[in-house]
């Protein structure tokens, strides 16, 4: 049976936030293991079920960030800060609503059993969209970039030593590659091409943070450097087009 493959909260509510109907699996969908997620808004707390009844869920338009330090960050200034920190961000217009929503986490348990306890803090923005079609662009655009980034990095990760991987990492390599996206917490009616996308990118961040656990049998100070520039340009590659897949905007 493969792998499950991960896919950031803010991923997966950005897809329910267009659903129509099933609140109740939105919300489980979006959870998972998760303890209950909480929303505060501007000081007020509700469950996540609350909030998107509040908000009118579906929403006409939404989208998802995954910044990273070092990168122009496409949320809106009041939460680019902990979009950052977080590494993710909801941006959605329900009518006139412009809101970003960016989930903090703490985790709590044993590595062995972890849990964790997400609270939303959503606020409202100025109007975001401008900003996310100049760094998210379109999906055509972050597909063709993604096969083209997977060639570039692959040969290069390669010729890097790459293959060199400590061998207990065998297992956990050949799950990603073969992993598939969770279903049960996907909308009905999510189009091929986005599911492609998704899977293509959550693949790609799966290595990439495997490769990143140790040197990937580099030699020197200099293919070391190389490897992880390599690792982070597949990585900005794979979070533009998971961004963009999970992106439903009304203007071309």
């Amino acid at each position: 049976m493969a792998a499950a493959l991960d896919l950031p909260r803010s991923v997966l509510l950005a897809l329910w936030l267009t659903a129509p109907g099933e609140r109740e699996r939105a919300v489980a969908a979006v959870q998972a293991d998760d303890e209950p997620h909480t929303v505060d808004t501007e000081g007020e707390a509700s469950t996540l079920r609350d909030w998107l009844t509040w908000l009118g869920a579906p929403v006409d338009e939404v989208a998802a960030v995954l910044p990273v330090p070092g990168e122009p960050v496409a949320a809106p200034a009041a939460v680019s800060h902990d979009a950052v920190l977080a590494g993710e961000c909801v941006l959605l217009r329900a009518g006139t609503r412009t809101v970003a929503a960016v989930p903090h986490v703490e985790q709590f348990g044993s590595q062995l059993e972890p849990g964790h306890l997400v609270t939303w803090r959503a606020v409202t923005v100025p109007d975001w969209r401008t900003a996310v079609w100049a760094q998210v662009g379109t999906l055509e655009d972050a597909e063709r970039d993604l096969r083209r980034g997977l060639l570039t990095a692959t040969e290069a990760l390669v010729s890097l030593g790459v293959e060199r991987w400590r061998p207990d990492a065998a297992d956990a390599i050949s799950d990603v590659r073969d992993g598939a996206l969770p279903e049960r917490r996907l909308p009905r009616g999510v189009d091929a091409q986005r599911l492609r996308v998704l899977s293509s990118a959550a693949r790609l961040r799966g290595i990439v943070a495997l490769a990143t656990q140790d040197d990937g049998g580099a030699v020197n100070t200099w293919q070391a450097d190389q490897r992880s520039t390599a690792l982070r340009e597949v990585d900005r590659v794979a979070r533009r087009a998971m961004a963009a897949a999970a992106t439903y905007l009304t203007r071309a």
